[in-house]
This record gives C-alpha cells, structure tokens and sequence, in this order.
C-alpha cells in the first residue's frame, strides 16, 4: 500500500463501486391493525378458518407473534376485526315500511355472500360478541328496518338475533361441505343425484315418507333454500296494531 497519505486516499477512492458501503436496507412496514385484519382475511380466503392462528397471522406480516400484541388483545380480537372488515362493505337501504321484508332479505343476502368468500370465517360471527362499530353499524340498521315494519321492539331484537344465527349457520355449512369435497378422503359428500337414488332405494315400509318424497327432499339449490328460511322468519313476523 502507498506510503504516501495522499496516494492511500486515492486508492480508496478508486476502489469500485461494489465494495463502498452497502446502501441501508428498506424499513419494514410498521404492524398495525389494518394489517393484522387483512392478513387474517389472506389466510382464510386462502387457508380456511381453521388455519387462523395468531402465528399464522404473523407469519403472513413476516414477523413474530409478539409483535402483534401491542395491537390486538387474543385470537378473539383477531375475529372481531374480520367480522367488522366485512360488515364494512354492506349497504344498508333506508327503512321503508312498504318494503321492510325485501329489505331484510337484501341485507342478509349480502352478508351471506361475505362469509362464503371466506371459508369458514362467519364462525366467528358465532363466537363474539359484537362491539366493532361496523358491526354494531349493521345491527343497527337491521334494527331499524323490522321497527320500522312496525314489529314490536322485544320481537324486533329476537328476529335480528335470529336471522344473525341462521345467516352464520348456512355459511359455515356451506363451507364445511365445499371444503370436504375438495378433500380426496371425503367421497361420503354425496351429489344431488346419488341422494336421491339413496333415498328413492329405502324400504318403504320403514321410510314411506321419505322415499315417496324424495325429490321433494333433495329440491332447490342452496340460494333458493337460503330465501326460504329468512322468509319463513320474516314473514311470520307482524306489526304491532296501532
């Protein structure tokens, strides 16, 4: 090496590029709860419900399950904020008493479809109880359609309840069945048809109402008998006289 304090300056100053110092590396991204909420929603559109773990959550955002806790208190928090994430994207009408019934269906209708695209997700519906305001935002405005039908608030409460439960419980189902057929282990998921000739196939003397009514047992697709059930609770509901 020169000896020469100048000439080792400019040695170093020739050296190349490649070996200056290395340039600092990016900044992660800061956790944050908008983030938790949709890395929760990545691994279940992708993994199912069942796979939502805090450490999944974390690993998805590349980092570790502690970091997450300056945000969110358990996995049950983790499930409000899914639900609240969904609730976000539905539009509620402005009660009209003319039409409360229809409304009701529109409303409940969306919500169905939120769930389905996560499989398994509307579980946790089942498992919290609601305080995310969105949320709240939704029951709020289910509440306000079936008093403005006029059904007597105690009545009203129990319906929105009720169709709450029934909503949750066809998605989960439905998620339950595509998820099993996608299962090679799982050839016991039956088709329409191979129901039929199992039921059509029962000895008569021991099922004769369900093998003379077979076709009528296994009728309709999964949207038509959604319809059926929340009209079954809607329809039944009365407004209060006077």
């Amino acid at each position: 090496m020169p000896a020469d304090p100048r000439k080792r300056r400019a040695a170093r100053h020739a050296q190349p590029a490649a070996e200056a110092a290395a340039a600092p590396a990016p900044r992660k991204k800061p956790i944050t709860v908008e983030r938790i909420t949709d890395a929760a929603l990545e691994v279940v559109a992708t993994e199912g419900y069942d796979a939502l773990t805090i450490r999944r959550v974390a690993a998805v955002l590349g980092t570790g399950p502690s970091s997450l806790y300056a945000h969110i208190v358990n996995k049950d928090d983790i499930d409000e904020l899914l639900i609240g994430r969904l609730y976000a994207q539905v539009a509620l009408p402005e009660p009209d008493p003319a039409a409360w019934r229809e409304q009701l269906l529109g409303v409940c209708t969306q919500i169905r479809d939120l769930y389905l695209k996560y499989p398994g997700v509307s579980r946790a519906a089942l498992a919290v109880v609601p305080t995310n305001l969105d949320t709240l935002r939704v029951g709020e405005g289910i509440l306000g359609i079936l008093l403005a039908g006029g059904v007597a608030p105690r009545t009203a409460a129990w319906a929105r309840d009720a169709l709450s439960l029934y909503v949750s419980a066809y998605a989960l189902e439905q998620s339950m069945v595509q998820q099993r057929r996608r299962r090679p282990d799982q050839e016991w998921v039956l088709g329409q048809d191979e129901l039929l000739d199992r039921f059509t196939a029962l000895p008569v003397e021991q099922f004769p109402h369900t093998q003379r009514h077979a076709a009528d047992l296994i009728s309709g697709t999964g949207p038509d008998r959604f319809e059926f059930a929340v009209g079954l609770l809607v329809n039944n509901l009365r407004p209060t006289s006077g």
